[in-house]
C-alpha cells in the first residue's frame, strides 16, 4: 500500500461559527445593550436597542460626554426606530488612539463601524464635536444618510466663526475652543482639577444647572479620566483648524443633498444654526429650543425627541 503523502491528504475547509457579539445590557435603560467591534485596530464602544425591525438612527455624541448624553431620549425613540449610539474614538468606553482627531479620520472610521454591522442606511443626528463628525460624513457618505439631525455645535470651517465672541455675555460659551487648542496649558490646570472643570463645563453651560444630578457628573468623571481620556478631548480642538480644511475641500464638491435640521438653543453656543449651514446644504430647516442651554439632548430631552421623530417620518 503506498504511503500517504501531503498533497493526497485531505483538509476539510475552515469553517466560520456562527455566533453573536458579547453585549451587557444596560441597567437603567430596558432593550439596550452595550457592545464593542474593532475598526482598523480601535476598539469602539457603542449602545444599540429599539425597535428591532424600525428604521436606524444612528446618534453621536459631543464633548466632554458620551453615548450616555442621549440616555433620556434613548426611551423616546426606542419604540419607533432600532438606534445605535456610539462613543467616538477617544470618547466614553472606546479606544483613545494616538492619533486620527480631525472630524474626517472619526466620520470614516464611524462609517466602517456601521459598515461592520451591516448597517448602510440611516438617520443621522449629532450633538456638539458629534456634530463636527456628523457635517464630513454626510459630505463623504450622504447617499447612506437619510437626514441629518445637527444640534448646537461649532463645525469648523462652517458654523464655528473664523474669530470667537470677545463680549462678556457670548465669550464664556465658545472660550474652550481656544483654550483647549493650546499646547500644554489645560493639561497644567486640568489635571488633578477634572471634577471641578467638568462640573463647570456641564451645569454651567446648562440653562438648570439640576440638569446634571452628582451621578450624571460622576458617569462623565468616568470616561474622562480614563487613561488618555483629557489628551483625547482635547485633541478634537487641537485639529480643529485641519478639520477646517478638510472641510473647505468637501465643500467644492458642492451642498449636502439630504435634508438637514438644524437645531439651537436659546442659550446655546452657537445662535441660529440654520443661517451659516445654507451655504452648506441644499435644504435646511432650522429650530430654537427655549428654556435650554447647551447640552440639548440631556436639557430638553422630549423636545429633541419629539423633533426626531418629526423629521425622519
Amino acid at each position: 500500500m503506498p504511503e500517504r503523502t501531503p498533497e493526497a491528504e485531505f483538509h476539510p475547509p475552515l469553517r466560520m461559527i456562527q455566533a453573536f457579539p458579547a453585549s451587557r445590557l444596560d441597567s437603567s435603560l430596558v432593550g439596550f445593550q452595550h457592545r464593542y467591534e474593532t475598526i482598523d485596530g480601535v476598539r469602539l464602544h457603542y449602545v444599540c436597542g429599539g425597535k428591532v425591525d424600525g428604521d436606524i438612527v444612528v446618534l453621536l455624541a459631543g464633548f466632554p460626554e458620551s453615548w450616555y448624553a442621549w440616555r433620556r431620549v434613548l426611551p423616546l425613540l426606542a419604540t419607533t426606530y432600532k438606534i445605535i449610539a456610539p462613543d467616538l474614538p477617544g470618547q466614553g468606553d472606546s479606544d483613545r488612539p494616538g492619533d486620527g482627531y480631525d472630524t474626517q479620520s472619526l466620520a470614516i472610521m464611524i462609517h466602517g463601524l456601521l459598515q461592520q454591522l451591516g448597517i448602510h442606511l440611516y438617520f443621522l443626528a449629532a450633538h456638539d464635536i458629534g456634530a463636527c463628525v456628523a457635517y464630513p460624513y454626510a459630505a463623504l457618505f450622504g447617499n447612506e444618510v437619510r437626514r441629518l439631525v445637527l444640534l448646537d455645535a461649532g463645525i469648523p470651517g462652517i458654523t464655528l466663526p473664523e474669530a470667537l465672541p470677545t463680549a462678556p455675555e457670548r465669550a464664556w460659551r465658545t472660550w474652550h475652543f481656544a483654550f483647549h487648542s493650546i499646547p500644554d496649558l489645560p493639561e497644567m490646570l486640568i489635571a488633578g482639577r477634572e471634577r471641578e472643570y467638568l462640573d463647570w463645563i456641564l451645569r454651567r453651560k446648562a440653562a438648570n444647572p439640576e440638569t446634571f444630578s452628582d451621578a450624571d457628573i460622576e458617569e462623565y468623571m468616568r470616561v474622562f479620566k480614563k487613561e488618555g481620556g483629557l489628551r483625547a478631548g482635547l485633541a478634537y480642538y487641537r485639529a480643529a483648524a485641519h478639520s477646517a480644511q478638510q472641510n473647505r475641500e468637501l465643500c467644492k464638491k458642492g451642498k449636502l443633498k439630504m435634508p438637514v435640521l438644524a437645531l439651537s438653543s436659546d442659550q446655546g453656543s452657537i445662535a441660529h444654526m440654520a443661517a451659516p449651514l445654507r451655504a452648506f446644504a441644499e435644504d435646511v430647516y432650522g429650530g430654537t429650543i427655549p428654556f435650554c442651554g447647551h447640552f440639548l439632548p440631556e436639557e430638553q430631552p422630549t423636545a429633541v425627541a419629539e423633533e426626531l421623530s418629526a423629521f425622519f417620518d
